[in-house]
């Protein structure tokens, strides 16, 4: 049985710490300056909460935004709460950070996307099932090695 180091998964608890120490000082100290965050997020998470309607609105993924107006912003360990307005109803959500799929802070062209695991899985079963090179056609490229680029220009101004 071979061991390895799981660089991938290091990187992402590093990436979710790195947004856990944000909101820290978010919650500290407000929003600075004009940042404000698009977290998109997977609602089907067993640790993610929202109310029941949220829920049949958006069955697989949300996206919110942190920017004019939010409220109660607790950061834990694990995820954040955050009461947001959805059409002058509040509603309190609560998002782990294994929920996340993107953290984008558009003000500064940063961005971060999570692969889920089943996303990771998919691709290891497709590697696994890929020709070999010998009789690979020669048209067929593989995109599993490839990094995924996010572009910002959506949300620029």
């Amino acid at each position: 049985m071979s061991r390895s180091i799981d660089y991938g998964k290091l990187m992402h608890e590093a990436m979710r710490g790195l947004i856990q120490r944000v909101l820290v000082g978010v919650q500290d100290n407000g929003l600075p300056g004009a940042h404000h965050f698009f977290i998109t997020f997977d609602t089907t998470h067993p640790d993610a909460r929202l109310a029941d309607w949220l829920k049949e609105r958006y069955p697989s993924e949300m996206t919110v935004v942190m920017q004019h107006w939010f409220d109660d912003l607790e950061v834990t360990v694990d995820g954040f709460s955050i009461t947001l307005n959805f059409g002058d109803a509040p509603e309190t959500l609560y998002i782990p950070y294994d929920a996340i799929k993107t953290f984008v802070d558009p003000s500064v062209e940063f961005g971060l996307r999570f692969d889920s695991q089943d996303d990771d899985e998919e691709l290891d079963s497709e590697a696994d099932d890929a020709p070999d090179e010998d009789d690979s056609d020669p048209d067929t490229h593989s995109t599993s090695g490839e990094a995924e680029v996010v572009s910002l220009d959506s949300f620029r101004k």
